[in-house]
């Protein structure tokens, strides 16, 4: 290995680290320190606007029944207006798209959030509903997006530094070394995005309570999420979305935590 080489490399990583940990924001909904990067919020929404019509599309389109995205938009808005979501300030739009199989939910930076058909269809109550949208909004919410960008960018720099010290291309060995740096680094953003779905979990059982929902109507999602996975599902560690019986326990002690004498009667189910 030549020492040019391995010194840009070094060169490279601090770079990399400085410009990630060396920028944070304090997020006020979450009261917590966020490394986005430079990333701002107007960014986010412009990204998520570009990118609506084209993950749309993969799903089929919009669901053309606008009765259904009125009561989808509805629900969505209760959660807004009720909950401390409202504080982001960020310009929330859910939708329900066309595609009958996929049973998904997702947000985009910014606050365009979409549920598909497929889901919605297994849903039995409105709780569940809000569950759904409250984890939802809370990806926007608390910026996952905006921590992804930057998690990438130095993720990215870092395994580029590790390629550059390793690879040397008289060495074929070299290759192999390579590899496994770059598999490193994927696996890194898998771990931050179970991270973000969890705290979303969290984010959701609060919202969807401050909206007058009873948040255990979450855990019959995760019944549902689990029986539409089957027996084909990808092992936890390869995933970026828990296993939904793992998120269970969790979410049990978010809806603790919000309710520490126990949930009040009356809350929508």
């Amino acid at each position: 290995m030549s020492k040019g080489r391995l010194l840009i490399a070094l060169v490279v990583a601090v770079i990399s680290l400085f410009g990630y940990f060396g920028k944070s924001v304090l997020n006020p909904v979450t009261d917590e320190k966020q490394h986005v990067g430079g990333v701002t919020a107007e960014q986010e929404v412009a990204l998520g606007l570009q990118a609506a019509p084209e993950m749309a599309q993969q799903f089929g389109g919009l669901h053309p029944d606008e009765r259904v995205q009125a009561a989808i938009k509805q629900v969505c808005g209760r959660l807004l207006q009720r909950s401390e979501a409202s504080r982001s300030g960020y310009p929330f739009d859910c939708h329900v798209l066309a595609d009958p199989q996929t049973v998904n939910a997702f947000a985009l930076p910014g606050g365009q959030v979409f549920i598909t058909a497929a889901l919605l269809d297994r849903l039995t109550t409105e709780g569940q509903l809000a569950g759904v949208l409250g984890h939802e909004i809370g990806h926007v919410v608390a910026r996952h997006g905006a921590e992804h960008i930057a998690k990438q960018q130095l993720t990215q720099g870092l395994t580029g530094a590790a390629v550059l010290a390793t690879y040397d291309p008289s060495n074929p060995s070299s290759q192999g070394s390579a590899a496994v740096a770059m598999m490193i680094g994927q696996l890194v953003n898998m771990k931050f995005g179970r991270a973000d779905e969890l705290e979303s979990d969290r984010l959701g059982v609060q919202f969807a309570s401050e909206a007058g929902y009873d948040p255990r109507s979450m855990i019959e999602v995760m019944r549902i999420l689990a029986e539409s996975g089957g027996g084909s599902r990808q092992p936890e560690f390869f995933s970026t979305h828990p296993n939904p019986e793992n998120r269970v326990e969790r979410i049990e002690a978010a809806i603790r935590e919000q309710y520490p004498n126990g949930v009040p009667a009356g809350l929508e189910k």
